[in-house]
This record gives C-alpha cells, sequence and structure tokens, in this order.
C-alpha cells in the first residue's frame, strides 16, 4: 500500500463578492428567475386591471377678510381683535358640524354593499357585466341544477350580483343598539324581498313601500330594487361619527398661495372617491353648507344685536320722556334761569363725555356676550370707560361750584340731551341692523364648484405592472444567490485540489442525460423501464468525452496499482457516481477493453434498471453463497461490457462484504477481464465504501458542483484516510452553466 498522503486543512473560503461569480449563478438560474418575474408580472397586471379606480375631484372656495356687518361697531377692529386665519376656516371645514349636515343630507350613514361573486365579482360589477342566463344553454343549465350542491362557490354564485343589479334604498332608520351591525336583504323576485340579521328572518317587504321590523326598531324603505331572485345586499347603519370620519379621512383640506393675501384667503377643497358622481355631489354639499354655516354664523350675530335693542330701547324711551318731564316742570316752577358761557361750555362737555360713556356701555354690554373680561378687545373697552367716568366726575365737580339754580338745569338738561342721543341713536342702528341682516352674505365665496378628474388616480396600472415584475425578479434573483452562498458546494477544480489531490476530469452536465432522467421517471410510473446508457444513447455528448480524457488518465495511473479494480465513490448521495461509474465502464469497453461492472450499492443500487434488468441473482446473493459469481454476470448491449448487479437487498451488507469471498471474486473476475468498476455507497452515511476501497487498486471520489462542500469532501477523505484506503484524486461532476463555458464545455463536441 502507498503511504498515505496528509491531507491539508481546507482553506478559508473566500468570502468576498465575485461579480463574475454572481452574474455566472444568474445565468444558471435565468429560467427560474425569469418564470418568477413573469408570474409576479401576471399577478401585477390581474391586480392592477382588477382594482377599482379611485377618483379624485376638487373645489376651490375663498375665505374673505371678515367686515362687520353689525353697525354697532366692528369691534374686532376698533377694539384691537385680530382676524381669524385661514388654518380657522379649515378645521371649521373639517369640523362635524359642517360634515355631519352633509352626512345626514347624503345618508352617508347608510352603507349598502352588493354580495359579489369571489376574486372578479368587482370587477364584473364595474364593467357592468350581466349575469349569464343558463336558461339559453339548456345542457349547461341542466348540469348547474344537478351539480350545484358540489360545485365550489355555488351558494356565492346564486346570491351574488352582476352588472347592472342594485337597490335604491330611500329610508333606512334604526335604533341606536343596532347601529353598526350588518344586515342581510336577499330579493325575492317581483321586486320583493326579505330582511335577515345573521341567520334570523326579521321578515318581508316590497319594494316603494315603506316596512318596519323588530316592532319598529328597524324602518326601511327601498326605493327601487333591480335584482334577481336569491341577489343578496348588505345594509348597515354606520354611527354618524364613524360616517363623518369616514368621509373628513377622505377629504383634505389646503391654503392655496400664502393663506390670507390682502383681503381674502383660498381654500381648496379635495376629496377621493371611488364613484365621480358621488365626489361632485359630496365635494358640492360640502361647499354649500361651508358658506350656509358662515353665513348663518354672521347672521346670528345681528339677531344678538336686535335681541339687545329691543331690550333697551323701551326703557331708554322711559328714561327720555322722564327727563324731558322733569326740565319743563323745572323751567316752569323756576320762571327762568340764565346760564353764562362758561355754565353752557361745562354742560356741552359732560353732554359729550355722558354720551360717549353710553356708548362705551353699550359696547360693553354686546361684548360680554361674545368675549371674557380677560380679553385684550375687553380690557380696552374697560379703560376706556375708565377714563370717560373720571372725566365726567371732574366736570360734575366744576358744575356743584355754580349756584344751585344753575346746577340743576345742567343736570337736567344733560339727562335730556344725553338720553335722546342714545334712544335716537339705537333707533337707526336698530334699522341698519333690519338692512344688515337682510344682506347677509357672509365672507365665503365659491369660486369653483366641484369638478372630478376623467381619469382615475389609481390605481397607476404600468407602475404596479412594472413594479411588480421588479419585485418578482428582485425576490426571485434574491432566493438564487441566497441558496447559492448558503449552500458554499464545490465550483471550480482548484477548490478540490487545494485538498491535496488531484482533478482527474470535469464532467459537464448533461441535457441529454436530464432528459434520459425525465424519461425514465415518467416512465416508472407506468411500471416500464427506460433502458439505455448515456455514452450508448449520445456517443457524442459532452459528458462522455469528458469521461474519454477520464480513462486516458486512468490508463497511466493505474500502472502501479495492486489490481486492475476502480472504486467509484462519492461523499453524499446524489453526486453521480453511479453515472460516472456505468459511462466510465461504457467508454473503457467501447476503446476495445472487457469491462466488468459491479453494483456494490446493495442498499440503493439500480445499475440494473440502466441495462434493462433486474436485481436478483446479484453480488449479494453471491456473498451469501447462493450462486457462483460467473452465473450473476450479465452481457449489455455494449461490446466488451457486462455487469453484476446488487442481488437481493441484505440485511447486512457490509458484513458480506468484509468475507474472503468478496476477495476472490475480485481476484478471480480479474483474471477474465481488463478492467473491473465498482459503484459503491456514500462514505458519509455507510462504511460499505471504505470496505471495497481497501480491496481495489484504484480510488476515485466524485464530488457534485455546487452541492459538495469542501468541509464535506475532508471528512470523507479523512474517513478513507483512518482506514488506510487512499483516495488517489477527484471527479467533479455536473458542471452548470457559466462553469461550462469556462472549461471549454459549451457546444464543443469532437467528431
Amino acid at each position: 500500500m502507498t503511504k498515505m498522503q496528509q491531507i491539508p486543512n481546507v482553506p478559508h473560503e473566500n468570502t468576498d463578492i465575485d461579480i463574475s461569480r454572481l452574474l455566472a449563478i444568474m445565468l444558471d438560474n435565468k429560467w427560474l428567475i425569469l418564470s418568477v418575474a413573469f408570474l409576479f408580472f401576471l399577478g401585477g397586471a390581474v391586480y392592477a386591471f382588477m382594482s377599482k379606480p379611485v377618483y379624485r375631484g376638487d373645489a376651490l372656495v375663498q375665505i374673505e377678510k371678515r367686515s362687520s356687518v353689525n353697525p354697532l361697531g366692528d369691534l374686532k377692529t376698533v377694539m384691537g381683535e385680530e382676524k381669524k386665519s385661514s388654518s380657522v376656516e379649515v378645521e371649521i371645514l373639517r369640523s362635524r358640524m359642517v360634515l355631519g349636515r352633509v352626512v345626514d343630507q347624503m345618508n352617508l350613514d347608510t352603507i349598502v354593499v352588493p354580495h359579489t361573486l369571489p376574486l372578479v365579482g368587482k370587477y364584473v360589477q364595474r364593467k357592468n357585466i350581466s349575469r349569464p342566463s343558463t336558461s339559453s344553454i339548456p345542457a349547461l343549465n341542466k348540469f348547474l341544477e344537478r351539480y350545484s350542491d358540489y360545485l365550489p362557490f355555488s351558494n356565492e354564485i346564486e346570491a351574488s350580483v352582476w352588472g347592472g343589479e342594485s337597490i335604491n334604498v330611500g329610508l333606512f332608520s334604526v335604533e341606536d343598539a343596532l347601529r353598526g351591525r350588518s344586515l342581510t336583504l336577499k330579493s325575492l323576485g317581483q321586486d320583493g324581498y326579505q330582511l335577515l340579521l345573521g341567520d334570523e328572518l326579521l321578515g318581508k317587504g316590497v319594494a316603494g313601500e315603506k316596512a318596519s321590523f323588530m316592532e319598529g326598531a328597524i324602518e326601511l324603505r327601498v326605493a327601487e330594487m333591480v335584482a334577481p331572485e336569491g341577489a343578496e345586499f348588505t345594509l348597515t347603519k354606520a354611527l354618524r361619527s364613524v360616517a363623518i370620519q369616514s368621509l373628513a379621512s377622505r377629504l383634505s383640506v389646503a391654503e392655496t398661495g400664502s393663506g390670507f393675501v390682502g383681503n381674502a384667503g383660498m381654500l381648496r377643497l379635495t376629496l377621493t372617491g371611488t364613484d365621480r358622481e358621488e365626489i361632485r355631489r359630496l365635494l358640492d354639499a360640502i361647499s354649500e353648507n361651508f358658506l350656509m354655516q358662515n353665513v348663518e354664523r354672521q347672521s346670528a350675530q345681528v339677531d344678538q344685536s336686535l335681541a339687545f335693542i329691543d331690550e333697551q330701547a323701551p326703557e331708554l324711551r322711559t328714561q327720555l320722556s322722564s327727563a324731558e318731564d322733569k326740565l319743563n316742570e323745572y323751567r316752569v316752577k323756576m320762571d327762568s334761569v340764565d346760564l353764562d358761557s362758561e355754565s353752557q361750555s361745562v354742560i356741552a362737555q359732560l353732554i359729550d363725555v355722558e354720551k360717549k360713556l353710553s356708548e362705551v356701555e353699550f359696547q360693553e354690554a354686546e361684548m360680554a356676550q361674545r368675549f371674557t373680561r380677560n380679553h385684550p378687545a375687553y380690557q380696552a373697552l374697560i379703560r376706556q370707560k375708565s377714563f370717560l367716568r373720571n372725566e365726567r366726575d371732574r366736570l360734575n365737580a366744576r358744575v356743584e361750584k355754580m349756584p344751585a339754580a344753575q346746577q340743576e338745569v345742567v343736570r337736567l338738561t344733560r339727562d335730556v340731551e344725553v338720553t335722546q342721543a342714545i334712544y335716537v341713536n339705537l333707533i337707526n342702528r336698530y334699522q341698519e341692523l333690519r338692512l344688515a341682516k337682510a344682506g347677509t352674505i357672509g365672507n365665503v365665496r365659491i369660486i369653483d364648484s366641484a369638478q372630478v378628474s376623467p381619469s382615475p388616480i389609481t390605481p397607476k396600472k404600468m407602475l404596479i405592472i412594472m413594479s411588480a415584475t421588479l419585485l418578482g425578479a428582485t425576490l426571485s434573483i434574491g432566493v438564487v444567490l441566497l441558496r447559492a452562498f448558503v449552500n458554499r458546494g464545490v465550483e471550480v477544480p482548484e477548490q478540490l485540489e487545494s485538498i491535496g489531490l488531484p482533478v482527474y476530469a470535469t464532467v459537464p452536465l448533461s441535457d441529454d442525460q436530464l432528459k434520459l432522467v425525465r424519461k425514465s421517471r415518467s416512465h416508472s410510473r407506468n411500471g416500464n423501464v427506460i433502458k439505455g446508457i448515456l455514452s450508448a444513447e449520445s456517443p457524442t455528448d459532452i459528458a462522455i468525452e469528458a469521461l474519454r480524457g477520464l480513462r486516458t488518465s486512468l490508463h497511466f495511473a493505474m500502472m502501479e496499482s495492486k489490481n486492475k479494480c476502480i472504486m467509484i465513490c462519492g461523499p453524499s448521495p446524489e453526486v453521480g457516481k453511479s453515472f460516472v461509474a456505468m459511462n466510465l465502464a461504457a467508454v473503457c469497453a467501447q476503446a476495445g477493453n472487457r469491462v466488468l461492472l459491479i453494483d456494490a450499492d446493495m442498499r440503493k443500487g439500480n445499475i440494473h434498471k440502466a441495462f434493462g434488468g433486474h436485481s436478483a441473482e446479484g453480488l449479494s446473493d453471491f456473498l451469501s453463497g447462493k450462486v457462483e459469481w460467473k452465473k450473476l454476470v450479465r452481457d449489455t448491449s455494449i461490446e466488451g461490457l457486462s455487469y453484476v448487479s446488487r442481488g437481493l437487498v441484505p440485511p447486512n451488507p457490509s458484513e458480506l462484504l468484509m468475507q474472503d469471498r468478496f476477495g476472490s471474486f475480485l481476484e478471480d473476475a480479474g483474471k477474465d477481464y481488463d478492467l473491473i468498476v465498482i459503484d459503491t455507497p456514500p462514505v458519509l452515511a455507510v462504511t460499505d465504501s471504505v470496505i471495497v476501497g481497501k480491496k481495489t487498486g484504484t480510488s476515485l471520489m466524485v464530488a457534485r458542483y455546487r452541492h459538495n462542500s469542501p468541509k464535506e469532501i475532508k471528512l470523507a477523505l479523512r474517513r478513507f484516510e483512518t482506514s488506510g484506503v487512499e483516495v488517489r484524486g477527484f471527479i467533479l461532476n455536473a458542471l452548470e452553466g457559466k462553469a461550462r463555458i469556462n472549461y471549454g464545455y459549451y457546444n464543443y463536441a469532437y467528431k
């Protein structure tokens, strides 16, 4: 036995990113990547064309700088109140006050959902596809009647609503406890229907008539119904707050420009939805209700002022009459009282101050209805009132220095003049307020009524299809690369040579062999077995050419071997060792040698199937002493090639191989044959290969491209080394795609 070659440590795998390797991996899996990308393309296309289109409409309103319609004075301007920002109007637009009115007007809390076909139902209804008539096809009608109970979705098909079928609910009211619960309306044909709560039948009704259910808890009037018998609709009376929130989620309000510019600001209302006509009606309703509440708000301010004047006017009229009577009585009593110029000046100033003070008190009474005392405008009014009172006290002090008769004349004259001025001013303003109320228009103006875009904003079909295709390609590439990096199998002969043994052959993956395997599997399901091996079926195949090169290399490698036996082994299953063993034996026989192929895999060996034989009377039968070895040998259609099958599967293959009969068999067969090729089971799975290897002169290990890792191969070699079996070298099998190009096997055959 030749001294065992020391197996060096496997070098660390290169973790650097190799662009050419990545491209090679993707090229090898191009059909998988293209297939997945195409499936995603189809899925994206189906989704894009089946999705319900969403439209967007908009309207434009103008918010003018508020100008007071109250003739009592523009308190906001006079008293320093800041004008409201347009952001406040935005919040008013989105408020429950405005949107709630729209919900009530448009019955948005009444939700009617038709039962549609699974998957395609909404598309069928949107495209107005009519319900097919089975009566026109008697055979189909009879089939559906007989097998409807066994068909999937048969109940859904019967209850489904097709294009052109709908109901119009004119009235739908429920008690608060039933809000949010779903009711089922099922058409009975002839405008009749029944209403169900879950599986409970609540009652029946007729379209066009008001019906009451659950002792008045539900009132329903279906204005119009176009639906065949069996069609179902789901009715839900949503909570008002939920309906308002749903509408608000579809509505967006944005300032155009920079809010208020000069005396006006612009607000753009945008609403999305699936029904273009509904979007238009909702936007117009929102704009009109916003305008209406604005007018009502300003009209309410005028109403407050009118009510205040109605309350104060009678009292002032009484005060004026009383003051005039007192002045006249005093003049009659005193006959005549002359006032000097100084006294007349004081009276004029005092009357002016009293008028201003009365005006301020009147404004304070109005402001108290709208602001708290801490408001800046209110505080300014209080300071003005305090100043006027101080001025009045100063003038009263001057009056007190006058003679008594003059003091009384001044006081009575002041009361008459002040009261008369206030009363006249109040009456004038009352008339102005009535005119103002009649002409109240608010400070909101609808510039553009609702307009809906003719084309949907979603789905963006091309974007969805392209994104889906890109996603499919990305996912498939990711899976392919991840699988390649997780399974870091041998890809180049240099990886095997770095372990310390030569590579005798690199065998490319054969397309013809793959076809032969697929054909064999399809026939095996019918109980048939396909005869033939690749070297006979396609002798010019690139894989066979590689094995011919191996044949030449072995001719020189076996000159110093102890016998004519070659063991073909592998570290794990599915590496192609049986393929290599059979076709190597065939090409050696085709070169004029007498070759014996032995199937030493007594557990799962299938070499006999390739030659159209059976497994009975094989190697296991000889080793068990049941038959002589010469009776085991079977000839093949290839001249010079014979084989021995595995035999019946024994319970102890390893023990049988350890008997002397196996060594004697190889020795005797070596006298009649130029070459003996032995196919063995995986060495990491069982020890049979180690036992066979001790009795053969040459051992070769088959490693599969991207299947066996360097660590796995090293472990298999160490198992042989421990038992004293020398492995001469490797055969790298099943090179694919880019690897075949790199090693000169692509589209090449020598003829």
